[in-house]
């Protein structure tokens, strides 16, 4: 099983994501180390990526999930995935999970202003609410809760397949 834990900067997708790879025994990627160079220069000065900034990236991840599918291994990955387009290149067969952490920008801004040692600018915050088009077929999960129980909610909504890896 792939499970794409998607949502805007700040709301988790990396602490959730290690978490549920670890209790699910399985592997885990942060997509943002798939990004190349530039979309990080680009983000990192606080400019917003374009579609065409995003293709190679998304077609990557893509890549990486049919090479853990092919060898039968569970995997969890945090990808924002922030529009439906971006998530059917991700799913073209509708072969992930996606779970979406879904919070208000009043909760995710401090958050992301508190963060450190990312690149991810948080004037951007305000863009990636304006990308976002929530998904109709994911887990949507408050990201109200700790860690753990973010993490519990996941695992008791995940099909039966998930759980294992």
């Amino acid at each position: 099983m792939i499970i794409v834990l998607m949502g805007v900067c700040g709301s988790g997708k990396t602490t959730i994501g290690e978490k549920l790879a670890e209790t699910l025994g399985c592997g885990f990627s942060d997509a943002d180390g798939f990004h190349p160079v530039e979309n990080v220069e680009k983000m990192r000065a606080g400019i917003p990526l374009t579609d065409d900034d995003r293709w190679p990236w998304l077609r990557a991840l893509r890549a990486a999930m049919e090479g853990w599918q092919a060898e039968g291994k569970s995997h969890v990955f945090a990808c924002s995935a922030l529009r439906e387009v971006y998530r059917e290149v991700l799913s073209p067969k509708n072969d992930v999970v996606f779970v979406y952490l879904k919070g208000s920008p009043e909760v995710i801004g401090p958050r992301l202003r508190a963060r450190q040692g990312h690149y991810m600018n948080p004037a951007l915050l305000d863009s990636q609410f304006a990308t976002l088009e929530e998904p109709k077929d994911a887990l949507v999960v408050d990201i109200g809760g700790t860690p753990e129980e973010i993490v519990a909610d996941i695992l008791g909504r995940l099909p039966s397949e998930g759980a294992a890896a």
